[in-house]
């Protein structure tokens, strides 16, 4: 796939027509993200949304926010049971045990964490590489997606694979995957 251009005129990375999508693409996707609680839940997201669309995450992102106390790690790391049985009943979000287990176990040990979250990841970040010309020229992996989530899980994080963390680098600006001529793309 290469660009498109929309209804609106603007060339951009082929995301199809949805509006929030595009408005995720223009504005978010791509963009340098620092902070351990930014990062937290980005990497929560990430998690939700393996197997699944990114747009089916973003419809819910509010409402993930809403009962992940706006991902605070403190806040999560604190959650019980009675937690993970309420957000499984919650029709809002994502109901996957494994997913709603492992975002409250990785809160706990993002507190455990010796050094900021927000600089653990960013230590994985690729040198800048020219611009794709098409998303065949799009890895879903990298040699630092996986040396990333080979040192998270030896951490102790859990439900975060290499494709998860390619994909977090892409939303977070750790790598620049708007295809050459988007209007999202900034060197």
């Amino acid at each position: 796939m290469t660009l498109t251009s929309s209804p609106d005129g603007v060339t951009r990375c082929p995301w199809g027509d949805d509006p929030a999508m595009i408005a995720y693409h223009d504005t978010e996707w791509g963009r340098v993200l620092r902070g351990d609680r930014e990062l937290f839940e980005r990497m929560s997201l990430e998690a939700f949304q393996s197997g699944l669309s990114w747009a089916i995450v973003l419809r819910k992102r509010e409402r993930f926010r809403e009962v992940f106390a706006g991902f605070d790690p403190e806040v999560v790391a604190g959650f019980g049971e009675a937690d993970v049985s309420r957000l499984l009943d919650d029709a809002g979000i994502i109901r996957n045990r494994m997913k709603i287990e492992a975002t409250i176990s990785n809160a706990r040990t993002l507190l455990a964490l010796e050094e900021s979250f927000s600089d653990l990841l960013w230590s994985f970040a690729p040198p800048p590489r020219p611009a794709p010309r098409s998303y065949a020229e799009v890895p879903a992996t990298t040699p630092e997606s996986v040396a990333m989530a080979k040192t998270l899980k030896k951490r102790g994080f859990r439900f975060f694979g290499p494709t998860t963390a390619y994909a977090l680098m892409q939303a977070t600006g750790m790598v620049n995957d708007h295809i050459a001529g988007c209007v999202a793309r900034v060197d």
